[in-house]
C-alpha cells in the first residue's frame, strides 16, 4: 500500500510542476536596464540604428522554435523598426549561459546598444509581446 500512495504523490508532483510550467510558457518578463555583456555571436546579429531586435534563441532539436521562429519573423515583417534574427545555441553552450538562458525557445529583445528590454521563455504570445515592446518602438504606437 506505501507504493501506491508513493505512486499518487509522485504523480501529484509531475502534474503540478507541469502546470506551473505551462502558465509561465509564453509569459513577457520585463527585464529593462539589464546590460550583461553581450557574447560575440549575438553582437555578431545586431545591426546599428535598429530600434528593437528579437533574438530568438534556440536549438536544432527543439519542436517549439520553429513555431515561436514563424510568429516571431511574421511580427518583425508588420512591425516598423523591429528585427528578428534567430542563434542557434546547439553548438554554443557558452552563450546560453551568459545570456542566462535555461530553455529553448527564449526570445530577448534588445535595443540598439544591446541592453535587454524584456525576455520570454516559450512561445510568446503574441498580443502580450506586441503590447510590451510597444513603447520601445519608433511611430505613433511607440
Amino acid at each position: 500500500m506505501t507504493g501506491v500512495w508513493a505512486l499518487l504523490g509522485a504523480v501529484l508532483v509531475v502534474a503540478l510542476v507541469g502546470v506551473l510550467l505551462k502558465r509561465r510558457d509564453g509569459r513577457v518578463r520585463t527585464t529593462a536596464g539589464a546590460r550583461p555583456e553581450l557574447p560575440g555571436p549575438v553582437r555578431d546579429l545586431l545591426v546599428p540604428g535598429t530600434p528593437v531586435t528579437l533574438l530568438q534563441v534556440s536549438t536544432s532539436f527543439c519542436a517549439a522554435c520553429r513555431r515561436a521562429g514563424a510568429l516571431l519573423g511574421d511580427l518583425a515583417d508588420r512591425t516598423e523598426g523591429l528585427r528578428h534574427v534567430e542563434l542557434d545555441v546547439t553548438d554554443l553552450p557558452e552563450v546560453a549561459k551568459a545570456l542566462g538562458v535555461l530553455r529553448a525557445p527564449t526570445t530577448l529583445a534588445l535595443d540598439a546598444s544591446g541592453a535587454e528590454l524584456l525576455r520570454v521563455g516559450g512561445v510568446p504570445e503574441p498580443n502580450a509581446l506586441t503590447a510590451a515592446l510597444r513603447p520601445h518602438l519608433p511611430g505613433p504606437n511607440g
